[in-house]
C-alpha cells in the first residue's frame, strides 16, 4: 500500500488493474491556455484601440413634422342634431367627401324658404333704391328748369326795369320842360303886372297871362305826379326782381333738397341691402354647414357622437381624422444633461417598435435594422416631463424610413456624437464624465445631408 501511494501515477497507470485512471485523467496532453489567455489579451488590447462612436439613448414616438399632417379633430361650426352618418370608424375617406349631416335646432333658421324670402327682400331693396335714383335725377332736371326760369324772368324783369328807368328820364324831361315854361309865365305875369299898372295893357291881357301862368303851375304838379309814379313803378320793378330771385331761389332750393333726400334714401337703403347680402351669405354658408366634410384624406377614428337625433353644440369634436400622407418624424426628450449635445443637423439612428434589429451602438456601420434621420428642431422650452423636446425627420442620403409606420409608435433613438477609441470611452464611463461635446457644422451636398466635422 505504501509502495502504491508513493508511486508515480505515470509508471503505475500502464500495469494498473484500475481502468478508471485512463478515463479521467489525460495525463499526456499538453494545456494550451497560456497561448488562449495571451491571444484574447492581445484581442482586447486590439479592441480598445477601435474607433467607438459616443451616443446618446432617448426613447421617442412616431408623429409627423408638420401640423396638419397629425390626427385632428373635426369639429362642428354650428349647433345641430345627428341625422345621417355617411361614414363608420376605420373608413378611408378622401378630401371633400361628406361625413354627416346635421338638421337646424335654432327657430330663426327653420323656414326652410329661408334664402329665397331673403333674396326676394335683397331685389325689392334694389328696385327701391332704383326708385330713388330717379328721383334724384328728376329733381336734378326741375333744378335745372327752374334756373333756366328764373333767368328768363331775371330777363324780362330787366327789360321792364330798362323801360322803366327810360320812362323815369322821359317824366323828369318833360318835368324840366314845364318848369321852364312856367318860369317864362311868371316872368311875363310879372312884366304884365307893371304893364297893367302903367295902363300899358287892358286887364283883359293880363288875366289871360294868368291864366297861362297857372295852367303852367298845373302842368308842373301833373309832370311831378306822373315822375313820382315812374319812380314808384322802377322800385316797385326792382323789388319783383328780388322776389323772384328769392322765390326761384327757395324753389331750386326745394328741388335740391329733394335731391339729396333721394341721394340719402339711396344710401340708407344701399346698406340694408348689404346687410340683407351679409345675412344671405350667412344663411348660404349655414344651409352648407350642415354637412361635415373631410379636410383632408385620411382614416376616420374616435366617433363622438354616434345616434340619429344626439345635439351637438357649436365646436364639439364630431370624429377624429388620421391623415394618409405623412412626412413622418419622431420626437424624442431628452434630459438637460444631454441638451447642449443636441444640434440641427445632426445624425440619430432608430430602432422602430415592430422592426427587428441588431445594434452595436458603438459601431452604426455594423448594426442591421436601424435607420437613419437628422436632427430637425430641438425647442428651447422644457416639456411636462421635465426634458427637451427634439424633433428628427428621415436622412434623404440613408434607407428609407419604412412605410408601415403609424403615428404614436415608439421608437429608440441613438444620437451619433464624436469617435473615440473603445478605452476612452470605457475610461469615460468608469469616471461618470459625459460624452464630448460635438457641435455639427452645415456642409452643402447635393443629397441635401450634411456630414460630422470631427
Amino acid at each position: 500500500m505504501e509502495k502504491f501511494i508513493t508511486a508515480n501515477i505515470e509508471e503505475t497507470l500502464p500495469g494498473s488493474k484500475w481502468q478508471a485512471f485512463g478515463k479521467i485523467y489525460r495525463i499526456r496532453h499538453k494545456s494550451n491556455i497560456k497561448q488562449w489567455l495571451l491571444g484574447v489579451l492581445v484581442v482586447l488590447i486590439i479592441v480598445m484601440f477601435l474607433p467607438w462612436t459616443q451616443n446618446i439613448r432617448a426613447k421617442g414616438t412616431v408623429t409627423t413634422l408638420r401640423q396638419e399632417q397629425r390626427p385632428q379633430e373635426i369639429n362642428t361650426v354650428i349647433a345641430g342634431r345627428v341625422e345621417k352618418w355617411y361614414v363608420k370608424e376605420g373608413d378611408f375617406v378622401q378630401a371633400g367627401d361628406t361625413l354627416l349631416r346635421l338638421g337646424e335646432v335654432k327657430v330663426d333658421y327653420f323656414d326652410p324658404e329661408l334664402l329665397p324670402r331673403t333674396k326676394q327682400q335683397i331685389t325689392a331693396k334694389q328696385q327701391s333704391i332704383e326708385g330713388y335714383k330717379n328721383k334724384a335725377n328728376t329733381a336734378v332736371t326741375q333744378a335745372k328748369a327752374l334756373a333756366q326760369g328764373r333767368e328768363l324772368k331775371l330777363q324780362s324783369l330787366e327789360n321792364k326795369l330798362q323801360q322803366q328807368y327810360l320812362k323815369v328820364i322821359s317824366d323828369s324831361t318833360d318835368l324840366i320842360a314845364v318848369e321852364n315854361e312856367l318860369s317864362v309865365y311868371k316872368r311875363q305875369i310879372a312884366a304884365a303886372q307893371l304893364m297893367l299898372d302903367s295902363g300899358s295893357i287892358s286887364l283883359v291881357d293880363f288875366e289871360k297871362r294868368k291864366v297861362g301862368y297857372q295852367n303852367a303851375s298845373a302842368k308842373r304838379i301833373s309832370s311831378q305826379n306822373k315822375l313820382a309814379q315812374s319812380r314808384q313803378e322802377l322800385i316797385a320793378l326792382r323789388i319783383e326782381m328780388n322776389s323772384a330771385v328769392q322765390e326761384y331761389t327757395d324753389k331750386i332750393s326745394k328741388a335740391e333738397g329733394d335731391r339729396y333726400s333721394s341721394l340719402s334714401s339711396v344710401a340708407s337703403t344701399e346698406a340694408d341691402v348689404a346687410k340683407l347680402q351679409n345675412a344671405y351669405a350667412s344663411y348660404d354658408i349655414r344651409n352648407k354647414l350642415y354637412y361635415i366634410i373631410a379636410p383632408q384624406s385620411g382614416q376616420i377614428t374616435k366617433a363622438r357622437k354616434e345616434g340619429i337625433g344626439e345635439m351637438v353644440k357649436e365646436g364639439d369634436m364630431i370624429v377624429e381624422i388620421v391623415p394618409d400622407h405623412v412626412q413622418y418624424a419622431v420626437e424624442m426628450y431628452v434630459a438637460p444633461m444631454d441638451l447642449p449635445l443636441m444640434d440641427t443637423g445632426q445624425k440619430v439612428r432608430f430602432i422602430f417598435d415592430g422592426f427587428p434589429a441588431i445594434v452595436f451602438s458603438g459601431w452604426p456601420s455594423s448594426s442591421y435594422g436601424t435607420f437613419a434621420g437628422r436632427v430637425s428642431a430641438v425647442e428651447t422650452s422644457v416639456s411636462y416631463n421635465g426634458k427637451f423636446r427634439v424633433l428628427v425627420t428621415e436622412d434623404p442620403s440613408e434607407k428609407k424610413w419604412p412605410s408601415l409606420l403609424r403615428m404614436g409608435g415608439g421608437a429608440n433613438g441613438i444620437a451619433l456624437l464624436k469617435d473615440v477609441p473603445v478605452y476612452f470611452e470605457l475610461w469615460r464611463n468608469i469616471n461618470g464624465f459625459p460624452p464630448e461635446y460635438y457641435k455639427p457644422s452645415a456642409v452643402k451636398e447635393k443629397d441635401g445631408g450634411g456630414k460630422k466635422d470631427k
